[in-house]
């Protein structure tokens, strides 16, 4: 059983299963798709970050990983998006790539850096699933009357561990 992350002198431990390492592969490496969905029609300034056409998200995961930064004022928020998505995306993919990198089964051990971009993937991998699921506050009752058997379960338990290795994660650097 995986006991989550922990201080080493090092940085922090983690031991993954094959599974284990397999599953955060997978859904890690499908976040990267999501996030290198780009808007259309980028226009001329987008070498500098900034796109001409940058709307909220139609699909409701990317509208959770890039929220309105102003919610009461659509024009504020539109301005704000245009000069910050790009460069969001762009870190979103850094991080990504920081985990995948140093993904394997066995024992890894993160430096304070390492450990903050998985803490932030975590987080990202967290927030798509559980939109996709449509969790709520109410997720842990949830989850203790479904049934093995719903074809849901594997999706739900899933999502259950990520937030026991995000918690184990900020446990351990904190």
């Amino acid at each position: 059983m995986n006991t989550g992350f922990k201080r080493s002198g090092k940085g922090v431990r983690l031991k993954l299963g094959a599974e284990e390492a397999a599953v955060v592969r997978t859904l890690v490496e499908q976040l990267v798709a999501l996030v290198d969905e780009r808007p259309a029609g980028e226009g001329e300034l987008a070498g500098f970050g900034i796109s001409d056409s940058a709307e909220k998200p139609d699909d409701p995961v990317l509208a959770r990983l890039f929220p309105d930064a102003y919610r009461e004022d659509p024009d504020a928020a539109h301005e704000f998006r245009r000069y910050t998505e790009a460069g969001l995306r762009d870190r979103k993919r850094h991080d990504a790539g920081i985990v995948l990198d140093g993904l394997r089964p066995g024992e890894i051990t993160l430096d304070q850096d390492q450990a903050q971009a998985w803490l932030r993937v975590l987080n990202d991998v967290r927030l798509a699933l559980g939109t996709r699921l449509d969790i709520t506050e109410e997720f842990n009752d949830k989850l203790d009357r479904l049934d093995v058997r719903d074809p849901r379960y594997p999706t739900f338990a899933v999502y259950d561990w990520l937030t026991f290795l995000q918690e184990s994660l900020v446990r351990a650097l904190w």
